[in-house]
């Protein structure tokens, strides 16, 4: 018989709400580098263990940032 393993894994922790943080400011683009893949997609908030209040409003600042040139749409090809 096949027998299948159980991964506990700790539940991921918000860093925004560690912070204290209220309001995602898409001025900080050094914050936002870390929710952001190799290729410029959005991480998911199962990947990046936030909570959905702080993964919305991060949608919304890294949308910004983008139109505004501080984060890239895309990876770079060279």
């Amino acid at each position: 018989m096949l027998k299948r393993r159980r991964s506990l894994r700790r539940q991921k922790i918000c860093r925004f709400c560690m912070d204290k943080i209220e309001v995602i400011d898409y001025k900080d683009v050094k914050r936002m580098r870390n929710y952001i893949t190799d290729r410029g997609k959005i991480v998911p908030r199962r990947i990046s263990g936030n909570c959905a209040y702080h993964q919305r409003q991060l949608t919304i600042a890294i949308k910004r940032a983008r139109n505004l040139a501080l984060l890239p749409f895309a990876a770079e090809m060279a």
